[in-house]
C-alpha cells in the first residue's frame, strides 16, 4: 500500500453523475491480509480470525499456497496478486503467464473461491516507467491464461493509488495524470470495459485529511459529519464525506476518457490506529470510527453508492487484518490492523455491518487529533538487533555534515561508549538534518520517535521541532 498524499485538493474539501450497467452484485466488505510481520498467526488461524470478523472476502498480496489452502472450503471470496517484479517479463511471454496461473491459481481454484487476480500493486505510483507501459499487456496475457484454464469466475484487474489522478478537486474536475492518461489508462479502461472487470482503487481519506487538517474537517473525513457538506460547483452534486469525493473524482476521470460505466472496487481503505508523534489523528478512536462508518455505508440497504453513482454497490477490502511490524515507512504503516499480531482486536468491529453501534464498548478518547507542537527525538527502539544497529549507525554517520562528530572519542556525547547510545544520537542527528527532505525516523524498524529529551549534561541531542 503506497500512502500518497491526495494532491490538488483545495480549501475545505473534495467530487460526481452517471448510470451503471452490468450485473447486479451483492454488497460485501472483505479484509486485506498482509504478511509483513515476524509475529503473525498461522494461515489457518488467520482464516479463523477473518471469519470471526464476518468478512466476505480476503485480499492477499501474493499467491501464498499455505494461505490459499487454508481458505479452501470457506465461503470467502479471494483476491490474489501477481508480483510487480515479473510484470515486464509476463507482458511479452504468454508461456510465462500460463505458467504463473497454472502454478499459483489452478491448483486451488476448485476448493478456494479465487475471484480476483490483480496484476501488480500500485504500479503507477512507482518510478519504473518500463513497468507502467507493460502493465496492460501483462494483464491481457494473464486474462488469456485465465480463459485458457477455464477459470471463468476470475476477474483480472490492477489496484492503483489516488496519485493516478492529476486533478481531483472539485470532483468533477477529476482527471488522470498526463504522463499515464493516454498510454496506460486508456488501454486499461478499454480492457476493464471489455472484460467487465473493475477499476480497483486504494483510497485513504486519512492521508488527504492529515496533509491539510486545518482545511478539511476531521468528522467529514471520518464519515461522521452531521452537518458539513460540500457542493461541487460544476456538477452540482452535494457531498457529506471525503470518501465519496475521492471516489467520484476517479469516476469523473474515467468518464473524461470515455468510460463512464466501469465498476469501482475499493481495493484498500482504512485508518491507522497509531503512528509516530508527528502523525496527526492516528489513533484507535478515529480508526474504529472510520472503519465502522465505511462498513455501515457500504452494507446499507437500500444501497447508497456515491453522489455520482447513487444506489450502486461498492465492494471493498478494509486495510488491514493485522498491525504488521515489518512494514517500512512512517509509524502509521505498522498500525492499520483490525487485530494485534496475537489475534486480539484493536477495537470491536463487525464487517457484515449487522452489529448496532450501541453494542460496542466505549472507545478511548483521541489525544492526537491536533498537531503535536514541540521537540521530538529519534532514538533506538526496544529490542533492536545489535548487528543491524551497527550497520544503521554507520549509515547515519555517513550522511550529512558532522552528523556524528559529538560521539567521536573526546566528543561531548562519546560517553557512555555504547552502541545503543551512539546510535540514538546518530539517529536524532540524521533525522534533524534530513527530515525536511524526506528523511525518516525508521532505520529499518530500529528507531522510534520520543518526546523525552535524551540529552544529558553537556551532551545535547539534535531534535526536530514541530
Amino acid at each position: 500500500m503506497a500512502r500518497f498524499t491526495f494532491l490538488a485538493f483545495s480549501s475545505l474539501l473534495l467530487l460526481a453523475s452517471l448510470s451503471i450497467t452490468g450485473a447486479e452484485m451483492s454488497a460485501k466488505v472483505g479484509i486485506c491480509y498482509g504478511q509483513l510481520g515476524n509475529n503473525l498467526p498461522t494461515p489457518s488461524k488467520s482464516v479463523e480470525l477473518i471469519q470471526a470478523l464476518k468478512a466476505k472476502g480476503v485480499k492477499i498480496y501474493d499467491a501464498n499456497p499455505k494461505i490459499l489452502a487454508a481458505l479452501g472450503g470457506t465461503p470467502l471470496q479471494v483476491s490474489v496478486m501477481v508480483p510487480n517484479e515479473i510484470i515486464t517479463n509476463i507482458s511479452s511471454n504468454q508461456t510465462l503467464a500460463d505458467q504463473w496461473v497454472k502454478t499459483n491459481v489452478v491448483p486451488f481454484y476448485r476448493k478456494t473461491r479465487i475471484r480476483y487476480l490483480l496484476v501488480g500493486n500500485e504500479i503507477l505510483s512507482g518510478p519504473d516507467k518500463t513497468t507502467w507501459f507493460n502493465l496492460v499487456p501483462a494483464m491481457r496475457r494473464i486474462r488469456y491464461s485465465v480463459k485458457t484454464f477455464g477459470l471463468n469466475k476470475v476477474k483480472v484487474g490492477t489496484p492503483l493509488a489516488m496519485d493516478v489522478l492529476g486533478s481531483s478537486f472539485p470532483p468533477s474536475s477529476g482527471s488522470f495524470r498526463s504522463d499515464v492518461s493516454d498510454k496506460v489508462l486508456k488501454p486499461l479502461l478499454q480492457f476493464l470495459d471489455r472484460t467487465k472487470s473493475f477499476f480497483f482503487i486504494d483510497v485513504y481519506p486519512y492521508f488527504a485529511w492529515a496533509s491539510q487538517p486545518a482545511s478539511i474537517n476531521l468528522d467529514y473525513a471520518l464519515l461522521a459529519s452531521k452537518n458539513i457538506t460540500y457542493t461541487d460547483p460544476v456538477s452540482g452534486l452535494t457531498y457529506t464525506n471525503l470518501l465519496d469525493q475521492m471516489l467520484d473524482a476517479v469516476i469523473f476521470a474515467m468518464k473524461k476518457l470515455g468510460y463512464p460505466n466501469i465498476r469501482v472496487f475499493i481495493a484498500e481503505t482504512g485508518w491507522p490506529n497509531g503512528g509516530d508523534v508527528d502523525q496527526i489523528g492516528a489513533n484507535t478512536y478515529n480508526a474504529a470510527t472510520y472503519n465502522r462508518n465505511v462498513v455501515k455505508k457500504l452494507m446499507a440497504k437500500p444501497k447508497i453508492g456515491t453522489p455520482a453513482r447513487p444506489g450502486v454497490v461498492l465492494p471493498a477490502f478494509i486495510f488491514a487484518l493485522y498491525n504488521e511490524n515489518q512494514k517500512p515507512g512512517p509509524g502509521t504503516e505498522r498500525h492499520f490492523g483490525l487485530l494485534y499480531p496475537n489475534g486480539t482486536r484493536v477495537y470491536e468491529i463487525d464487517l457484515s455491518g449487522k452489529t448496532p453501534e450501541s453494542e460496542y464498548k466505549p472507545l478511548p478518547e483521541p489525544t492526537n487529533n491536533e498537531p503535536y507542537k514541540g521537540k521530538i527525538w529519534c532514538v533506538v527502539g526496544e529490542g533492536a538487533n545489535r548487528t543491524a544497529l551497527a550497520a544503521a549507525l554507520g549509515y547515519a554517520c555517513g550522511q550529512g555534515n558532522g552528523t556524528c562528530d559529538p560521539i567521536q572519542p573526546g566528543g561531548k556525547c562519546y560517553e557512555p561508549n555504547s552502541l545503543v547510545h551512539h546510535a540514538s544520537f546518530a539517529f536524532s542527528s540524521y533525522w534533524a538534518q534530513f527530515r525536511k527532505v524526506g528523511g525518516t525516523c525508521y532505520f529499518s524498524g530500529l528507531a522510534t520517535q520520543t518526546i523525552r529529551d535524551p540529552s544529558y549534561g553537556s551532551c545535547k541531542f539534535p531534535s526536530v521541532t514541530l
